[in-house]
């Protein structure tokens, strides 16, 4: 006697086609996103037991006089190791922010499944190569910062090939709450590395970089085999990126209601073959003339970009201060142990989550991406300031506190690198040339990494001082990304009011 099918399977065959490739491409890429940083986070759990307090730990068994770095892994022993532990963040992310705006270039000219692999499997390989010092004995500085430069280097093929797939297959409907769902892909890789690195932190280092650089270059090879670049590579048809100009108005709202997902819905509509979608071949689409990727100058002149490049800037310096120096920070002010400050210091990327979503919701609804950032930054200043001042008084606060200047430091950072740089990328100004997306992403994720290096670079500079200064830093930079995006928020309320105007005549 035969078995009925599989539920999962009656289920994927109820599924209209595009319904499924789309959920294949967001799966796939939020495990290769969620991977690359995964393998980033080690770094800020093992910098506490690069450097631990070894006086409370057991005797010397050297019998030297220096009885407070004997445990301490040279060339970290110094008094100058915040000063060497900014340098090493600073290699990866100088790096990065340098190879963001070429990756880009390189994005829109080759095919996206073998950049994106091939810079999972070459990040893997650099991220356990640093891991190997652990193993191989090896207390030279400059080893350690070649490994940061070459994996920063390599890991810019990430984010660009992403937002470009995921782009290529979402149109502007939904897309900011999509991609505020699937952006949680940072905060979740945040975590895993977290507690990955964490279970070997106080026993073989090593193996907390060994073991992300296996599970990157891993997830690296499965999407070789199963990533599809774009729709009409499977003949499903592609989503309509923006609404006709008398369809919605200067704030970006939709005036006639419908969601422009509809228009290539699954439910009927017809292909260039005409046939439905949902009974498209497999084989793909007789290709048409491939449109000319645009140049680096065009991309700038898109409108939008430049000042949510440069509000990206001070947004990212604020979050990555927080993913590479949090931990640090919790030991040194709440005196918890390595490994409970990492686990502590996931609540940040659990309060990313939610303030990715709720921002990519908010503007959805509103249509103001600009605004919805705005509002968010505003709200983040006075929590930091709280934070520091009353954020370790009790772990129930802490927790708390944590939760929420996550969710409103990373909400306007998530939703400029997703869902705004997916916007501007397939700009009606492009008249329908989807080949800006990654030329798009480059630029304003690339300026934003320029702030992430700065970031934890002027924390190892600050911290010294006191960590009051390094939050006063971080609300200043905070003020700052609000004040850029000043003149997008005054066109968005313009937008509104005119739609109202328009709504109430």
């Amino acid at each position: 006697m035969r078995a009925a099918l599989a539920p999962g399977i009656r289920l994927l065959r109820a599924l209209p086609r595009d319904s499924r490739y789309r959920g294949l491409t967001l799966v796939l890429t939020f495990f290769c996103y969620t991977s690359y940083h995964l393998s980033r986070k080690p770094i800020s759990i093992v910098k506490s037991q690069l450097h631990p307090n070894c006086s409370a730990l057991d005797p010397n068994p050297h019998n030297d006089s220096n009885n407070s770095t004997w445990c301490s892994w040279a060339p970290f022993d110094g008094d100058n190791y915040k000063e060497l532990f900014g340098a090493l963040d600073n290699a990866f992310l100088v790096a990065y922010a340098i190879g963001m705006f070429i990756s880009g270039i390189f994005g829109e000219r080759l095919p996206l499944r073998y950049y994106l692999s091939g810079g999972m499997v070459l990040s893997g390989l650099f991220t356990a190569l640093f891991g190997l010092g652990y193993f191989w004995d090896i207390h030279a500085l400059w080893y350690f910062i070649v490994m940061q430069v070459c994996n920063g280097l390599v890991q810019t093929t990430g984010w660009p090939s992403v937002v470009a797939c995921v782009g290529n297959w979402f149109g502007k409907g939904k897309r900011g709450l999509i991609m505020g769902i699937w952006n949680s892909h940072t905060s979740v890789g945040n975590i895993l590395g977290s507690l990955i690195a964490g279970v070997w932190v106080s026993s073989a280092w090593g193996l907390s970089f060994i073991v992300p650089g296996i599970i990157i270059a891993a997830v690296g090879i499965i999407c070789f085999f199963f990533l599809v670049e774009y729709p009409e590579d499977v003949g499903c048809s592609p989503p309509l990126h923006h609404m006709a100009s008398d369809e919605e108005d200067a704030g970006g709202v939709t005036t006639n209601g419908k969601d422009p997902e509809a228009v290539t819905s699954n439910e009927g509509p017809l292909n260039t073959s005409g046939q439905s979608s949902t009974d498209c071949p497999d084989s793909p689409k007789e290709a048409a003339e491939e449109p000319e990727a645009i140049s680096f100058l065009g991309a700038l002149r898109i409108p939008g970009v430049v000042e949510f490049s440069l509000c990206l800037l001070f947004a990212k310096l604020v979050s990555y201060t927080f993913l590479y120096w949090l931990p640090l920070y919790i030991v040194n002010v709440a005196h918890f142990g390595a490994k409970e400050a990492g686990d502590l210091s996931t609540l940040f990327d659990v309060g990313g989550i939610l303030g990715g979503i709720f921002a990519g919701l908010i503007s959805d609804y509103t249509g103001g991406r600009a605004t919805t950032c705005c509002v968010m930054l505003i709200l983040a200043a006075p929590m930091l300031f709280l934070y520091n001042h009353v954020g370790q008084n009790g772990i129930g606060t802490s927790i708390a506190m944590l939760i929420v200047c996550g969710a409103l430091v990373n909400g306007p950072y998530a939703l400029i690198t997703t869902a705004v740089s997916a916007d501007l990328g397939t700009h009606e100004s492009l008249k329908g040339n989807a080949k800006a997306l990654s030329t798009v992403t480059a630029i304003i994720d690339g300026t934003g990494s320029i702030g992430a290096a700065l970031g934890p670079l002027l924390a190892g500079l600050i911290s010294p001082t006191g960590w009051n200064n390094v939050f006063y830093m971080l609300i200043a930079a905070d003020v700052l990304a609000c004040l850029l995006l000043t003149r997008v928020v005054v066109k968005e309320v313009r937008g509104w009011c005119g739609y109202m105007a328009r709504k109430r005549g």
